[in-house]
């Protein structure tokens, strides 16, 4: 299941607090800040969607996210190879590079990473 927009963009403040009454989740944002009423039905339909969970504290409920943003990030990452580069990750990288417009010690760096992950494999 995906998040639209505005739920990811809460969900980077949550993910950011850790854990988080709805006042804190206010604060994250620039003004003019979003209703309270707005941030609770996003937060509703994150936790039926198995996003966010909350805790008790008296009659307060303080959040938590039940997805890491790694996890989510990862999944969302392979979608979009899939569904865009043929599930193809060397075309995903060919576009990426070329559309970048990286510098060659950015290349570089790139290639490091690769050749570790490829070490580490081995």
């Amino acid at each position: 299941m995906k998040l639209s927009r505005t739920e990811e963009e809460l969900m980077n403040h949550l993910w950011k607090l850790k854990k988080a009454f709805m006042k804190d989740l206010l604060e994250e944002y620039p003004d003019p800040k979003p209703a309270a009423t707005t941030i609770s039905t996003l937060l509703k339909r994150m936790q039926e969607k198995k996003f966010v969970g909350y805790d008790s504290v008296g009659k307060l409920r303080q959040y938590f996210p039940l997805v890491s943003k790694e996890n989510y990030f990862n999944k969302h990452m392979k979608g979009l190879i899939k569904n865009f580069f043929n599930d193809s990750p060397a075309q995903f990288a060919s576009f990426f590079t070329k559309k970048a417009d990286f510098t060659e010690e950015e290349l570089e760096a790139l290639k490091e990473i690769i050749e570790d992950k490829l070490t580490k494999k081995k």
